[in-house]
């Protein structure tokens, strides 16, 4: 696996985010948030943002679910202690799959850091699925507005070869959110809340990132 800081080649761009906003939604993003999702990562390639969590919050049915998530993969931080901690996220092109590997790694205050894989699948009803483990996948709206790139759960599946079944509402975790918000000068926050009807605001982790130009 070759490691780079990445420059968007404007020869080889990457329009699947963009044809899924549409035109005017996608313009309506800041021009860093654009060139970090427009660009098209040769096989064996992967971008690298380094930085650091500065919030977590989870109540305790979030807590909870974030650890019996583990029997499935682990894509939910589970560890308040990773707070001023370094995070690191690696993203892969899938050439396979024609999608992206996702690799999240949060450093915790002892002990081994978390590190949450997942894949995006540009396919399904919303035209982006996050698959988790286990063959449990998402699929994902996507949203634009002045500041960030949003990704909206819209339901949950398993998917057994070919088939895939969708997740009844007691099953689910909750309503999961993903932001991408710009913040100027090479940084941005990644921000992951999940939601309970019931049961409140169960998780909420602010991480802040840059791009590597500007962190070296």
């Amino acid at each position: 696996m070759i490691y780079q800081r990445f420059k968007p080649d404007q020869k080889h761009p990457d329009h699947r985010f963009r044809r899924i906003l549409g035109e005017d939604a996608w313009l309506r993003l800041p021009e860093a948030v654009r060139a970090r999702f427009d660009k098209r990562l040769k096989g064996g390639v992967s971008v690298v943002y380094q930085g650091e969590v500065i919030s977590m919050q989870m109540n305790l049915v979030g807590r909870i679910i974030a650890h019996v998530a583990r029997l499935v993969g682990g894509p939910l931080p589970y560890d308040l202690s990773s707070v001023n901690q370094p995070s690191i996220v690696t993203v892969t092109e899938d050439c396979a799959e024609d999608g992206q590997f996702w690799i999240r790694q949060y450093g915790r205050a002892s002990g081994f850091p978390q590190v949450i894989h997942s894949s995006k699948r540009f396919a399904g009803p919303t035209g982006v699925e996050e698959f988790i483990g286990a063959g449990i996948g998402i699929a994902l709206c996507v949203n634009a507005s002045d500041s960030a790139l949003i990704f909206k759960s819209d339901q949950y599946f398993l998917q057994l070869g070919r088939r895939k079944i969708r997740l009844p509402k007691w099953v689910r975790p909750g309503a999961l959110e993903i932001a991408h918000s710009d913040l100027g000068d090479g940084q941005f926050i990644f921000s992951l809340k999940l939601k309970s009807r019931l049961f409140g605001d169960l998780i909420h982790q602010d991480a802040l990132f840059r791009d590597m130009e500007h962190a070296l």
